[in-house]
């Protein structure tokens, strides 16, 4: 009863710290759902079969076996962006370094190692310390503004239309069949604007 109560527990603990960062860490900034239940069902998934292993050796080995075969496949129908891989492969080594710690008894180191993760986590989401700048690639149909004398309007256009603060802008591809340009514009990201908006193409064309 005493080691089925301790399994109980130390699931809970586990599934507890993996639901803080993604809860309250990841989420926030990023409301994905398909995300979420992967996170947490491999979290769960994978916190059982280690645990049923009685050897840490081998616990340690399965387990970051798993994370190697899941970054071959890179869910290639679906790829992932960078930041879940990171947050995918946080989630695979909480349960392979919970799992270790709570079989050798190391409570304090786990306690520990837990509360730093979620830390360390939250600081970096909440950019503390740090300044960043998104980038986006659009079509652009001004060209006569993508001359170097011209920056300060091309800038101040660009802002005008998309409502961004935005730092600097590189010149790619020119095309003067159609009067358009390749442009990336390097920008402050504002306070809830989705990343998905990243994944797509605008093309800014003339005000009718």
């Amino acid at each position: 009863m005493n080691d089925f109560l301790n399994f109980v527990l130390n699931f809970g603990f586990n599934f507890v710290v993996a639901f803080v960062i993604v809860r309250f860490i990841y989420y926030p900034l990023k409301h994905n759902k398909n995300y979420v239940f992967t996170f947490l069902a491999f979290n769960t998934v994978i916190y059982f079969v280690l645990s049923l292993l009685t050897s840490v050796d081998l616990s340690i080995g399965v387990g970051f076996g798993l994370f190697a075969i899941f970054s071959v496949l890179r869910y290639r129908t679906d790829p992932m962006p960078t930041r879940e891989m990171t947050y995918l492969f946080v989630i695979i080594a909480l349960p392979v370094m919970n799992s270790v710690l709570l079989t050798g008894g190391s409570y304090t180191q786990l306690a520990t190692a837990n509360a730093l993760v979620v830390i360390v986590l939250y600081m970096l989401e909440q950019g503390w310390g740090f300044h960043y700048d998104t980038s986006k690639r659009i079509t652009y149909e001004r060209i006569d503004l993508i001359r170097p004398e011209n920056q300060e309007q091309l800038l101040a256009d660009l802002q005008q239309r998309t409502g961004l603060t935005i730092t600097r802008v590189e010149v790619g591809r020119i095309n003067f069949l159609r009067d358009t340009a390749d442009l990336k514009i390097y920008y402050i990201e504002p306070n809830g604007f989705s990343d998905e908006f990243e994944a797509y193409e605008d093309v800014l064309m003339a005000d009718a």
